[in-house]
């Protein structure tokens, strides 16, 4: 595949009562159009998932006023915008499209709404069989970091470091929605929602969103933005069937593989990495899953600030993540991809702008890791 990140955008509210989920998918189109100097009547290509309201693209495409030749409406979750950037430059590979938009937006805070209840659907057809037990997710996701801690000797300290790292990095992001820097202590001493999960273990719940705009190579080369592609790319699904299985891994091990592949990378050669924080467990099962440690030694490789930027070998989430910064419509996929173009473009804060970055990596998880679970990776290079 050969496509690049022509254009990102991401939305300053946290917070927006006064504005549909409509107006803000149109709003953050505005933004990344602008950003990657182009109009409405360049895009031919537009993704959404299931925060788009309506009837998916056919609605959102009417209301954005654009004439696509292809359209997608991929939906793995939280990890869906990723995905889509991989889906869009398949279409451009094969003809279907030259300019793709991506956008994902919601007001879950505006609306009241809780991520508890978020695997709770009726119309979920394991909730036929699940419901009676009433799972919320962050009892799902304590779960995993409990089995962990069980099974590798994991400590609720290190997990806090994870919080700590996001909110070293969240004080230099003026649209963070917590922009105060805690310690281990605070972490640990914020109230216990499901145990061993604390407050300060779990994500913020915000509005807002985001836009991507992914274009054929030649059309990148004719933009103002520095060049980012698409140099691999991966998606797994996973789901466990009644049969036993390991709650401390996801199916990232089988994406991320499967983008090192494309990529002719390794590990190795990956300082930056965005990935999903919807829970601190969810970016220390990611950070093995993905091969950055061994699995059972994601403890130790988080403790001591080795994930702030300029501290260790691999700098995560260097605009706060969705622990600190944002994580709209319950889906924080868009700004994972957005930080890490800003990345490789050197437009991060210069407090947490990594020098001289050449290779960055997404990954995202929908679902949730104790049962069914998507993980979409992608590996974006500088030019």
């Amino acid at each position: 595949m050969t496509a690049y990140i022509a254009g990102i955008y991401e939305h300053p509210t946290r917070f927006a009562p006064d504005k549909s989920v409509s107006a803000l998918h149109a709003e953050v189109a505005s933004g990344v159009l602008k950003d990657a100097g182009l109009s409405l009547r360049d895009i031919d290509g537009y993704f959404c998932a299931g925060d788009a309201p309506g009837i998916g693209p056919m609605s959102m495409v009417e209301y954005l006023g654009i004439h696509p030749r292809y359209v997608d409406s991929t939906d793995i979750g939280g990890g869906s915008p990723i995905a889509q950037v991989a889906e869009a430059a398949r279409a451009i590979d094969e003809g279907k499209c030259d300019i793709a938009l991506i956008t994902l937006a919601g007001r879950p805070r505006a609306e009241g709404q809780s991520p508890a209840t978020l695997t709770r659907f009726r119309e979920y057809p394991e909730n036929e069989f699940e419901l009676h037990f009433s799972p919320a997710l962050v009892s799902r996701y304590a779960m995993c970091a409990q089995r962990h801690m069980h099974e590798y000797g994991t400590t609720s300290e290190q997990l806090a470091w994870i919080r700590v790292a996001a909110s070293h990095h969240a004080q230099h992001n003026p649209n963070a929605l917590h922009r105060n820097p805690v310690s281990v202590n605070d972490v640990i001493s914020s109230p216990l929602i499901s145990d061993p999960l604390h407050r300060l273990d779990c994500c913020v719940v915000s509005d807002g969103g985001g836009a991507v705009i992914v274009v054929r190579e030649e059309i990148a080369r004719s933009l103002k933005q520095p060049l980012v592609s698409l140099k691999g790319a991966g998606v797994a699904l996973g789901y466990k069937l009644g049969v036993p299985f390991d709650i401390t891994a996801s199916v990232g091990i089988e994406s991320g593989s499967a983008a090192y592949l494309e990529a002719g990378v390794s590990p190795s050669d990956i300082r930056y990495l965005s990935t999903y924080d919807s829970f601190t467990i969810t970016v220390l099962m990611a950070i093995e899953d993905l091969g950055f440690c061994s699995k059972g030694a994601g403890g130790q490789f988080v403790s001591d600030g080795s994930l702030i930027s300029g501290n260790g070998s691999l700098a995560v989430n260097t605009d706060g993540g969705g622990l600190c910064n944002n994580h709209p419509a319950h889906r924080g996929g868009i700004t994972k991809i957005i930080e890490a173009v800003r990345q490789l473009r050197g437009e991060a804060h210069p407090a947490v702008q990594l020098p001289d970055l050449a290779l960055a990596m997404v990954h995202g998880t929908g679902g949730t890791l104790d049962q069914r679970q998507g993980c979409a990776t992608i590996i974006l290079e500088r030019e």
